[in-house]
């Protein structure tokens, strides 16, 4: 056997269906489509969630609430877990992401009050609280904030 010879399976591959080629192919005139309406036209049908006119699904069902298109997904650090980095170490988004404390950055990062810090840290991220301000500062820290989507 070589690959020259190779054949598919009879009856596993069927010629292509060529359409308007005159009646005699049996596919002429109307080409298969019927007589007349929107399914027959070129480009016509009508997409898959379509209903045939009546109120679609996502119009009947009730609605609650609000959804806020224009939201900000802010990921939030709390004090305590800073304490995970060495005295005098540089805790910056590439950083904290390294360390697992964040996931996904979004659109920036938060310190949050909670939590002690026993050492000084260089702190570069995208906002702090008061509560973590006072506490990173106390500790003999400093806070540098950068421009939301500064690094990512």
């Amino acid at each position: 056997m070589d690959l020259n010879s190779l054949k598919p399976t009879a009856g596993s591959r069927r010629p292509r269906k060529r359409v308007g080629r005159g009646q005699g192919s049996g596919l002429g005139k109307t080409c298969g489509r019927g007589q007349k309406g929107q399914k027959s036209r070129s480009g016509g049908g009508v997409p898959a969630w379509f209903e045939g006119g009546q109120q679609p699904i996502q119009a009947r069902l009730p609605k609650r609430g609000f959804f806020n298109r224009g939201r900000k997904i802010i990921a939030e650090v709390n004090v305590g877990q800073l304490d995970v980095f060495e005295a005098g170490s540089v805790v910056d988004v590439k950083a904290l992401v390294g360390a697992g404390l964040v996931g996904k950055v979004g659109d920036g990062i938060k310190i949050l009050g909670n939590g002690d810090l026993s050492h000084a840290l260089t702190v570069k991220v995208h906002r702090v609280s008061a509560g973590a301000r006072a506490k990173i500062e106390g500790a003999g820290g400093t806070i540098e904030l950068i421009a939301p989507k500064a690094e990512a």
